[in-house]
Order: C-alpha cells, then sequence, then structure tokens
C-alpha cells in the first residue's frame, strides 16, 4: 500500500484525561499493542541524507515500511511518502534486507493505543522518554480533531520520534542509540525543554 502520509503529534501531559477526550470525541479504540521497530541503512547512510526510512516492524503483524518527507512548503503538517506492506517472517525480512546491503541500525520500541474516528487514525503512544498523541488525517480532518480533543496547534510537533530521539540523547548525554525501554529504565531528565522548543516549531 502507498499513500501520503499526513499527521501531527503532541507531547501528552495526561494520558488518562486525554483517553477520556478521546472517548468523548467519538473515538473508539482498536487495542495497545508493544511495537518493536527496527531501522535499516546503508553504508553510505544514504536514506537519513534522503530524510528517508526504511523500517521493519513487528506487533501483532510484521510490517515493512519505506518512508520518505515531501517537501511541499508545507509548515504545518509532518507529510511523509508512505509505502508498506505486511509481510510473513520477521526474521527472514530482515535478513532479506541484510542480503541487498542494508543492515539494522537502530532498535526503538513503543507501546501504542490506536483510535479510530471516521477519516482519521489517532495513536496514543508511550515512549520510553514520555508520551504523545499522533492524528493522522486530512489537513481540515486534523485541524478539526485537534481542537475537538482541546489540543493546542501552537503546540503541535512535526518532528519524528527518531528526531526527537536524538535531541534527547544529546541533552542528557545519553551513551546509547537504541530507543529502548530497557535503556530508558535508570535515566532521570526532565525533557520538558525539549518538548517546548519542539512545540515552537524546531525541527
Amino acid at each position: 500500500m502507498e499513500h501520503e502520509e499526513i499527521e501531527v503529534k503532541y507531547h501528552v501531559d495526561d494520558p488518562p484525561g486525554l483517553r477520556q477526550r478521546l472517548a468523548a470525541a467519538g473515538a473508539v479504540s482498536s487495542g495497545r499493542v508493544f511495537e518493536k521497530n527496527i531501522r535499516f541503512e546503508d553504508a553510505g547512510n544514504s536514506l537519513i541524507r534522503q530524510k528517508a526510512l526504511l523500517r521493519l516492524r513487528q506487533d501483532n503483524r510484521n510490517v515493512l515500511t519505506f518512508k520518505q518527507a515531501l517537501d511541499k512548503g508545507d509548515n504545518q503538517f509532518k507529510i511523509y511518502r508512505e509505502i508498506e506492506t505486511e509481510v510473513g517472517d520477521f526474521e527472514a525480512t530482515g535478513r532479506i534486507l541484510e542480503s541487498l546491503g542494508y543492515f539494522p541500525c537502530q532498535v526503538y520500541e513503543k507501546y501504542r493505543e490506536t483510535f479510530l474516528v471516521p477519516g482519521a487514525v489517532i495513536c496514543l503512544d508511550t515512549m520510553p522518554y514520555g508520551d504523545f498523541l499522533e492524528i493522522e488525517a486530512d489537513k481540515g480532518l486534523i485541524r478539526e480533531l485537534t481542537d475537538r480533543l482541546g489540543l493546542d496547534w501552537n503546540k503541535r510537533i512535526l518532528a519524528t520520534y527518531l528526531g526527537l530521539f536524538e535531541h534527547v540523547r544529546k541533552a542528557a548525554c545519553l551513551p546509547f542509540t537504541d530507543l529502548t525501554f530497557d535503556n530508558f529504565r535508570n535515566v532521570r531528565f526532565d525533557f520538558t525543554a525539549i518538548w517546548k522548543r519542539f512545540e515552537q516549531g524546531e525541527g
């Protein structure tokens, strides 16, 4: 499946309260899953230089995804070209990618609860460094849902989770590059200033 992905995300201070607002807005949960993602790169790091992502994801299914940022002169939304397909064997798919010259360069994890409303997919994500909400829909519906959920449009974040992690890693002088819950188990750091900077449009 190939499509144009349009989305924004918000840092969430009160996940239970937001979950209540989602229910009041008519959003229906399709369940919460744990995700393991492996990012692949080539020897020249050409994917990241092209603002592209090659990812193998495992939750209750296995999905191979290619994403690339689209520069449409729009600083209001995060817009990506996304191609993804479900695959049968997680380990075998990884070996195929390695045989084609790609290597696993980063692991990142999250817990994701997906909510559905007509025309939109809303994800409440627990990352190792905090909680976030992603809204994927057309531009008008994203603005409408932002208002219905009581979110501040001026606090939207357009950076990716891995982009945020790079700033987190540098600010906290973290010695690891994998975004996993085990790695963050003993991390004690106030990331508030980072979220505020990205809510103001950085990245």
